[in-house]
Formats: C-alpha cells, structure tokens, sequence
C-alpha cells in the first residue's frame, strides 16, 4: 500500500485528474481543491438508500419527464474553483442528453448525497461546492443512520436558504425541481431503519 500512496500527485488540475490513469489500486477518487481524496465505499445502508432514491426519482421521471434522467456517482464540476475540483456526489438529474464521451453530467438541476457518520463535514462541504453551480436548483441529503432528509431548494431570484428544511419519519420528499415526491420511507426500504 505504501507503493500507492508514493504515486499519488501532489496537486492536479482537473484536466490532469481526469487524464490520470490512477494509482494502480480500485480506489476511487474525487478532486477537491487540486488535492486527490479518496472514496471510502459505500456502506450496505448507504447503497441501499441510494438505490431506493434512484428508482423512486426513475420511476416518475419516465412517466413525467422523459428528457430527465438519474445518473449514479456523476462527476460534477463546482463553478467556484472549477479547474481543482471535480466532485461525486451521489446521484444526479440532469435534463440535458447524453453525449458519446462525455465525463462530466451535464447541467445538474438536482444533486443527491447520503450523509454516513462519518463523512458528514466532507459531505457537506460538497454541498457548499455543488451550491455554486448555475444549473443546480435542488440538493438533498438523506442521513443513513436515522429516516430524515434535508433540503435545499433555490428560490426564484437564485438564492440558497439559510438552512435546510428537514423531512423526518412520516413526511414526503417533495422535489420541486423535477416535480417528484416520494414518502421518505420509501427511501429506507430493505435498511435496518425500515421499520422505524
């Protein structure tokens, strides 16, 4: 391990980091401030909660909004800093096609995390990141340790709310963005938190 850890850049731009053929390991990385951080994977809960947000956001866009989709793990580049950070969040919609080749999503309107215990100040930091893009009307983030979500909707005029607005057991995520709701136990369905 300690061979891979010596080939690690020190700093990248984005051109770089996605030029790089890696270190040689099945890490994953993201890009944050020209400085490589690596991806811890994605816990049982973790997965399942991501897949469930997936299907549920899948499902309506099929049938509401065709011209949407939901990507997995889409490479997303903050408009603040854009030539050092190259972020994952996720889940991402998009409502611009894909294109042969293309790395990054492009024009986000919603971006998705799930907030483990132990990546909270990194996944929130991401958040702030994700804010800066134009095209980024919503993000939300589920907590995988207990059934609650945050929301953050950008008003009319652009602007970011203070705080989030927390959905707990019992309410409905309301999407404003891709017009999409789902009760949020829905997205806890096959986890040790299902019957709470």
């Amino acid at each position: 391990m300690a061979d891979a850890a010596l080939k690690l850049p020190a700093l990248m731009t984005v051109a770089e980091f996605l030029d790089w053929p890696g270190d040689g390991t099945d890490t994953r990385y993201e890009l944050v401030d020209g400085v490589l951080r690596a991806m811890a994977p994605a816990s049982d809960a973790h997965g399942t909660i991501m897949i469930n947000v997936a299907a549920a956001i899948h499902r309506q866009l099929r049938g509401s909004r065709p011209n949407c989709r939901v990507v997995g793990a889409p490479g997303i580049q903050p408009h603040l800093g854009a030539d050092w950070n190259f972020r994952i969040p996720d889940l991402g919609v998009t409502c611009s096609p894909n294109r042969l080749g293309e790395v990054m999503m492009p024009r986000p309107v919603l971006l998705v995390e799930v907030l483990s215990p132990g990546n909270a100040s990194k996944t929130w930091e991401n958040v702030r990141a994700y804010s800066t893009l134009p095209s980024v009307r919503e993000i939300l983030v589920l907590h995988q340790s207990r059934i609650r979500a945050e929301l953050l909707l950008r008003d009319q005029a652009g602007h970011w709310p203070s705080n989030s607005h927390a959905i707990e057991a019992g309410g409905t995520v309301t999407l404003t963005s891709i017009d999409v709701g789902f009760a949020i136990q829905e997205a806890y369905i096959g986890t040790h938190l299902e019957a709470g």
